[in-house]
């Protein structure tokens, strides 16, 4: 093991709905080749997409309620029970919108709440929509998302405010890692206990990070930032799990030296 770098897990997040609330874990069971349980399970369509539950194949991100577009969405404060698949939606204290995921009629209630209450913010009738297996990721592999805490500070140094993480929405947040380490991480295997993570990707940062997850208001430019001092607008990583198990928050992350041949 690389001991220099080992780090623990600060958090750990799920999205069930596309664009909408993260929810926090304090545990998760990961499964080789999968994201997270339930993560990006399901998605809105903003208006026809041509995604086809029985066929489904990755759609770009501009078909679906999401935070580069929507920033509105962070303004909604939503909750998925996994027994009964209902979806509550919570806005200003007060839940405006509940539906079993699972059923036409719940489906539909959730699909009704949005037309009729953003008409003039969606481009087309609003469609839950979900296959089997299928992740509504920003990338058409299934992995797991991971941003390095430290380069969240540096962030916050170069736009001059502080940068709250959830802006990122990844799913495991670490801290101990120096800044912009994980670049450095492409290709590694992260250690978990019995869990191995292969670190497959730098993410490229979209208008997202831009809207405050607290206030939903779009009040910093992120990526034009990283541009203009990095000469990217990359920060985190993605992992393909490779050796499933469980995982908590506090657990120790190792990054497993490469195999010498």
């Amino acid at each position: 093991m690389d001991t220099t770098s080992s780090a623990r897990i600060a958090g750990i997040y799920r999205y069930p709905v596309k664009g909408l609330t993260p929810e926090q874990l304090g545990r998760a069971e990961l499964k080789p080749g999968q994201t997270l349980l339930a993560d990006r399970r399901y998605a809105i369509e903003n208006g026809p997409s041509g995604f086809d539950p029985a066929q489904p194949k990755w759609l770009p991100k501009p078909n679906f309620l999401m935070l580069m577009r929507d920033e509105w969405l962070a303004g909604l404060h939503t909750r998925f029970d996994d027994a009964t698949n209902v979806l509550s939606i919570n806005h200003n204290g007060r839940v405006v919108a509940e539906g079993n995921l699972a059923t036409p009629e719940g489906r539909r209630t959730i699909e009704e709440f949005f037309a009729s209450t953003y008409p003039d913010l969606i481009r087309g009738p609003p469609q839950v929509l979900e296959s089997p297996g299928h992740s509504f990721s920003d990338v058409a592999r299934k992995v797991v998302s991971i941003i390095n805490l430290a380069s969240v500070r540096a962030v916050e140094t170069m736009v001059g405010a502080r940068v709250h993480p959830l802006r990122f929405r990844a799913n495991l947040y670490v801290e101990g890692w120096p800044a912009w380490h994980e670049f450095e991480l492409i290709d590694r295997m992260l250690a978990i206990g019995n869990v191995r993570l292969k670190v497959v990707k730098r993410i490229v940062r979209c208008a997202a990070v831009n809207v405050d997850p607290d206030t939903a208001q779009r009040d910093l430019a992120i990526p034009q930032a990283l541009q203009r001092r990095l000469g990217h607008a990359d920060c985190g990583i993605y992992a393909e799990v490779v050796e499933g198990g469980s995982i908590a928050t506090d657990d120790t992350i190792a990054v497993e030296q490469p195999t010498l041949l």
